[in-house]
């Protein structure tokens, strides 16, 4: 019985997660939308680039703090932005970017996308690295 409570709060959590994923890329769409108000524009696309940013307000590694942001500033942030876009684009918004979800992904273009990082930190090494006194 606790296992199965235990697996619905999981799935409730999954798909909270997938509905956020969702509406971080439907306002990045918004933001690129002639339609949507300048005002709605900055909003989404701030929310959009914090979402997406690997940068924190406020970094993880500092206790119960750090998550703060992931768990209460970013859905609020969300939350205005979508309350900022007219309801009929938002929905399209949102038909677009589960469409963008579904598309597969390029396990090539990932494999590239390491390579080439991969080979900036050689040359870094390299130019970097302490060379022997001749």
């Amino acid at each position: 019985m606790a296992d199965e409570l235990d697996r619905g709060a999981f799935d409730r959590i999954r798909a909270w997660a997938r509905e956020i994923k969702r509406d971080v890329i439907a306002l990045w769409l918004a933001g690129r939308d002639p339609r949507v108000p300048w005002y709605a524009k900055l909003v989404a696309m701030a929310v959009a680039a914090y979402a997406l940013s690997p940068i924190d307000l406020i970094p993880d590694f500092i206790p119960v703090l750090g998550y703060l942001d992931d768990i209460i500033i970013l859905p609020l942030g969300i939350i205005l932005a979508i309350k900022l876009i007219p309801a009929e684009l938002m929905v399209e918004f949102r038909a677009e970017a589960e469409r963008l979800a579904e598309r597969p992904v390029s396990r090539l273009g990932a494999a590239a996308i390491v390579v080439f990082w991969l080979a900036v930190l050689a040359f870094f090494l390299w130019i970097f690295w302490p060379k022997p006194v001749r």
